[in-house]
């Protein structure tokens, strides 16, 4: 695998997992250490220990081994090699080896993969390369980790739904410093290029047709870098009465993207029927946003029940949040009414500020830039926290081997890991 493909390959949020540093070279040290700053490593806990390899053996005979030991040695011999094998004695099954050496010999690496080692790094060794080479490790061992589909959706149009994603996408990107995708899956009927400020360079269906083939140049030219931790799919070029993307094929584009972006941010507010299907049926966090009329709260009751039926029997995962509230005070359905006519509890109770919303979706301003504006963002972000913090580990899906590749590592010695090219 070459640097560029290991790059892509690892661009995502890792899973939480201990990787354990054995250096003496301050500089090695250095370069872990700064690993501490990219967020794919948010999840993983990095540990430094002074000494070598002798020093590993010693420890893992009286503690647990990490996911992942990483070795600096000054001589690569004989020696090294049976102290190597000690080590993966004591050490268990699966944890996998990364030793750091001083000299590039192709016969060397070839012996130590064969031994069971990961992988083989010269020194000295930067940031980047040695985060992607732990990060590659850490995939084959566990796999990808799981990120977040979070989507939000009106009861009826007008809601303000697309209003309230920009405001909550700039939330999780900017405050809680994630990573962050915001798609709009309305296509042609999509208002969010005018809230985002860029032109639409791009429809839904080119957008799935390059992942289809694999064109991750294309599609990387589709997005657009909203803010340094927000990207946005510059989608909204479509045919506005033209059928959009058969729900498969956005299903797939949908798994692309989860595979780079820890947080994915879908507005469904005007997407059609089959595209809803698809997201509300597996989003970990459902925001069902409706004003405080009798017609939109029936309609949200409808919902409810019919996203109840699409998620095998449970809306635990589903927030309803009333928005507009003071729009018209003698006509509204209180607060009190809605509870019990949904049967459960409102999440959330947002102002009507008309000006506001018109002026976040026509003039490019960030809903949290105003103070009742930040207001309605502290009310909404709490409810999405939880579902990013219980976000863990999930094993990706491989062939038969699958199970057996991961058991491999210097903890068995006799597996032989694939030779990286």
């Amino acid at each position: 695998m070459s640097a560029e493909d290991k790059a892509s390959y690892t661009a995502v949020l890792l899973p939480g997992a201990r990787v354990l540093l054995y250096a003496r070279d301050g500089e090695t040290k250095s370069a872990f250490q700064a690993l501490e700053k990219d967020w794919r490593f948010a999840r993983v806990n990095l540990e430094v220990r002074d000494g070598g390899v002798s020093e590993a053996i010693a420890a893992f005979k009286a503690e647990q081994s990490p996911d992942i030991v990483i070795i600096q040695t000054d001589t690569i011999d004989d020696g090294f090699s049976q102290k190597l094998e000690e080590l993966g004695a004591v050490c268990a099954e699966g944890t996998g080896a990364i030793v750091i050496g001083p000299v590039n010999d192709v016969d060397l690496y070839r012996k130590l993969v064969g031994m069971g080692v990961s992988d083989y790094l010269v020194r000295p060794v930067k940031t980047e390369p040695l985060g992607n080479d732990i990060a590659a490790t850490l995939i084959e061992k566990i796999g990808a980790t799981g990120s977040r589909l979070i989507a939000l959706m009106g009861s009826k149009g007008g809601a303000g739904v697309t209003s309230l994603t920009e405001g909550l996408a700039w939330a999780l990107s900017d405050e809680m410093k994630q990573k962050t995708f915001l798609l709009d899956a309305a296509g042609g009927w999509s208002s969010l290029s005018v809230g985002m400020n860029f032109e639409p360079s791009t429809t839904l269906a080119e957008a799935a047709r390059a992942v289809m083939e694999g064109n991750s140049d294309s599609l990387t030219r589709m997005m657009f870098t909203a803010g340094e931790r927000l990207t946005v799919l510059s989608s909204g070029g479509d045919v506005m009465l033209d059928d959009l993307v058969p729900p498969e094929n956005f299903e797939v584009m949908l798994d692309h993207l989860m595979t780079t972006y820890p947080v994915m941010l879908v507005d469904l507010s005007a997407a059609p029927a089959g595209l809803k299907r698809v997201v509300l049926t597996r989003a970990h966090k459902i925001l069902l946003v409706t004003p405080p009329t009798l017609p939109a709260v029936r309609a949200t009751r409808t919902l409810l029940q019919e996203m109840k039926d699409l998620r095998g029997g449970s809306v635990g995962e589903v927030d309803v949040i009333v928005n507009m509230s003071g729009i018209a005070p003698k006509h509204e359905v209180s607060k009190a009414q809605i509870e019990q006519g949904l049967e459960r509890k409102v999440a959330a109770v947002l102002p009507f500020d008309p000006a506001l919303f018109i002026r976040t979706e026509s003039e490019a301003k960030k809903l949290g830039d105003d103070k009742t504006g930040h207001g309605i963002i502290e009310k909404i972000t709490p409810l999405v926290k939880k579902v990013l913090a219980s976000a863990g580990s999930e094993i990706a899906a491989g062939n038969d081997d699958a199970e057996e590749d991961k058991k491999g590592g210097i903890g068995g010695l006799l597996t032989k890991l694939k030779v990286k090219s």
